[in-house]
């Protein structure tokens, strides 16, 4: 399944949402299977959840059920039993293979309010020509030192028409990041630090990332849809 983190629920946690989605599945009756063992769960897995703060139309997850049930009302049911801003958006019956396997690449979109084209321009130059550049980061092992510079495929200032919904300051620069999934993994705010180190580049009003994509990095450079397997399985078992 594919779902969207959109508008002030973009700051939902992972946790918070985990919750809302188990009580979502009982609202809509949803035939949930449960793991074995003396305290059962829920069958869901989730694949690379956004940082809380962090907009995105493209998370994913899996779940098992005890029977059969067609996708599209399964979506239908699930969308309408969470509030609006948590959206369900595709729902596909897997064919087989791991769906974290199908996704080792994000593609995001970051506007930087109050920032003009040319300095973030300037900024991305310095970064995408760095061979590396050494970022740090609180994690839970305690302030990690690493490469943000090595897990960016692309990295440019774009020009978005209309101007992105909610910004409404001018100049407002956007940013088209395309990284790679890796450990430790970068994040739109670890590339906003490597810009930050190069350049110097501190966006006066608070950034908002969106992640638009994710699954495998094409050699186009695309970022293409991990779900596009089963809906060609589904298709190849039905002839």
């Amino acid at each position: 399944m594919r779902y969207a983190k959109r508008g002030p629920l973009r700051f939902t946690s992972h946790r918070d949402f985990a919750r809302a989605f188990e009580r979502a599945l009982r609202r809509a009756g949803v035939p949930i299977a449960f793991s074995q063992g003396f305290t059962p769960h829920p069958k869901i897995s989730y694949a690379s959840a956004a940082p809380t703060g962090v907009a995105s139309e493209a998370e994913y997850l899996e779940i098992g059920l005890r029977e059969r049930t067609d996708p599209t009302r399964l979506r239908l049911a699930l969308d309408a039993a969470l509030s609006p801003g948590l959206d369900v958006l595709d729902a596909v019956e897997a064919t087989g293979g791991s769906l974290a396997d199908r996704i080792d690449a994000s593609h995001w979109r970051i506007e930087l309010p109050e920032v003009t084209g040319a300095a973030a321009s300037a900024a991305v130059t310095a970064f995408t020509s760095a061979s590396e550049v050494l970022v740090e980061r609180m994690t839970k092992q305690g302030r990690r030192t690493f490469d943000a510079r090595g897990a960016v495929h692309r990295l440019e200032v774009i020009e978005v028409l209309p101007a992105p919904s909610e910004v409404t300051a001018v100049p407002c620069a956007i940013l088209d990041l395309v990284v790679r999934q890796v450990t430790p993994s970068v994040r739109p705010d670890d590339v906003l630090a490597g810009l930050r180190v190069v350049a110097d580049l501190e966006p006066p009003v608070s950034p908002r990332a969106t992640r638009l994509a994710q699954g495998t990095l094409t050699a186009q450079g695309d970022v293409a849809d991990p779900l596009e397997a089963d809906r060609v399985g589904a298709l190849i078992g039905e002839r």
